[in-house]
């Protein structure tokens, strides 16, 4: 059973307005609005003073090409020699003039040609919009967070083509609640528009629309890079910068440039690492009795299986296993196929060796989510071990691992996942509730990290 979301009521429908003009007409909106209700009265509005949440939403163009597999560099907005090269193979493939350019027929072709393939949970509206991870008839997941928690949202928007400046709108929104129907508390959303280097010229504007004394969040839903002047300007103001690296392009050279913004003292948060809690935590309970705990000395062989894609999720994972058990990597060894196989072996602190396997498997029906974790298998090569335990999701089974054996029966657990905890707006909404560093995911990133150097050293 869905729940429905509240009735939203606009205070002002967006409104095209000039930089210098965005905190007067904000100010503005709050003067004298109200709303009938079922008695006549007209509630107060009042704007949420709670926290500001900045997304990076990428451009289109770059989205398009990256999801299709024509583009293979950073998500960032910015329109360079790569995007040109991927425009012109586009425009090549399908016999149009090789100009490198985003015009109006490639885009065209672009939205075609993904609406067919519709992949990684993203959709085409009818006005051929670009909705990447919420459904065409849904509002964009940053609605849907001021939504579940009126802020103040300014929402940057990188564009290709001329750069003419900033273009800035500011609306404002409340979200009916029946339980609080005498008071709306609402959201302010502003939405700045220009190429990437528009965008960067204005840093030091958009520090100065943070609501000051309040939590600042930056949601990049690119790639985040440290050299980048506008990523750099905001994450040095922000309590939090929050990713979902399930869509990174590159998935172990993104990661290596997260631990690099962590070393630099970013504070990261990633919607993808709490993905993972569900897994994390059946791993625990698995050895929570006393003798099993005792087991895990024994641990020497792990398995993960992912849906091919994104290897993220098994690293994450495989990360913090090995964080929380003291294992240190030493070999990291790759190869493709129809089963993408990653190998990477540890020590323990008694320098006994531990093999990790992680197979990306090819399967029919790809969730919304690029490498969602299928199964995974804790075991040992000593026999008499009561250490072997078999977590899985409940839509894709255990069954290749079980086909392997070699896990010993006492430990079988199932994992039954809910698509609804997977969503981007459910786990950012749980994610601006907390703010500041966060241990745990810094640890096993750590440790993520250590063994993909492997693979170049």
């Amino acid at each position: 059973m869905t729940s429905q979301a509240p009735t939203i009521f606009s205070l002002q429908a967006p409104k095209d307005v000039s930089l210098t003009e965005i905190d007067a007409e904000l100010s503005q909106i709050w003067q004298s609005y109200g709303i009938a209700g079922e008695d006549g009265t007209l509630p107060a509005a009042t704007r949420a003073t709670t926290f500001t949440l900045v997304v990076y939403e990428p451009e289109e163009t770059q989205l398009l090409l990256a999801t299709l597999g024509y583009y293979h560099g950073p998500i960032d907005g910015i329109f360079g020699p790569q995007m040109q090269a991927a425009l012109k193979e586009l425009q090549k493939k399908h016999g149009l003039a090789e100009t490198g350019t985003a015009t109006e027929e490639t885009i065209a072709l672009l939205r075609e040609e993904f609406a067919k393939r519709h992949t990684n949970g993203a959709t085409v509206d009818g006005n051929g919009t670009v909705s990447y991870g919420s459904s065409a008839a849904s509002p964009t997941i940053a609605d849907e967070i001021a939504i579940r928690n009126p802020c103040r949202i300014i929402n940057l928007s990188p564009i290709a083509g001329e750069d003419t400046g900033v273009k800035a709108q500011v609306s404002a929104y409340c979200p009916i609640q029946k339980q609080s129907s005498n008071t709306l508390v609402c959201c302010e959303y502003i939405t700045l528009t220009g190429t990437a280097a528009a965008l960067e010229r204005i840093g030091g504007m958009l520090q100065a629309l943070l609501i000051g004394g309040l939590p600042k969040f930056l949601w990049w839903k690119g790639t985040p890079d440290i050299n980048n002047p506008l990523f750099k300007r905001l994450s040095g103001v922000c309590n939090n910068v929050i990713v979902d690296s399930c869509y990174f392009n590159e998935p172990e050279n993104d990661l290596l440039n997260l631990q690099e913004l962590v070393d630099n003292g970013v504070p990261i948060a990633d919607l993808n690492w709490r993905r993972l809690s569900g897994w994390q935590e059946l791993t625990a309970e698995a050895y929570d009795p006393p003798q099993r705990r005792a087991a895990l000395s024994e641990i020497d062989r792990v398995n993960i299986d992912y849906e091919k894609g994104s290897s993220v999720q098994a690293l994450l994972y495989l990360g913090w296993l090995a964080s929380r058990l003291q294992w240190r990597p030493v070999s990291y060894q790759k190869e493709s196929g129809d089963y993408d196989i990653t190998r990477v072996s540890f020590l323990t602190p008694e320098q006994r060796q531990v093999e990790a396997e992680l197979a990306g498997v090819p399967v029919a029906d790809v969730g919304d989510i690029p490498g969602d974790l299928i199964a995974l298998r804790l075991s040992s090569t000593n026999p008499q071990a009561n250490c072997g335990t078999l977590i899985c999701s409940e839509t894709g089974g255990c069954m290749r691992l079980e086909t392997q054996g070699g896990a010993q029966a006492q430990g079988l657990f199932e994992h039954v996942t809910s698509l609804s905890e997977q969503k981007a707006e459910v786990l950012l909404s749980q994610q601006v509730q907390r703010w500041g560093r966060e241990a745990l995911l810094e640890e096993s990133l750590a440790v993520t990290s250590q063994a993909l150097k492997l693979a170049n050293g």
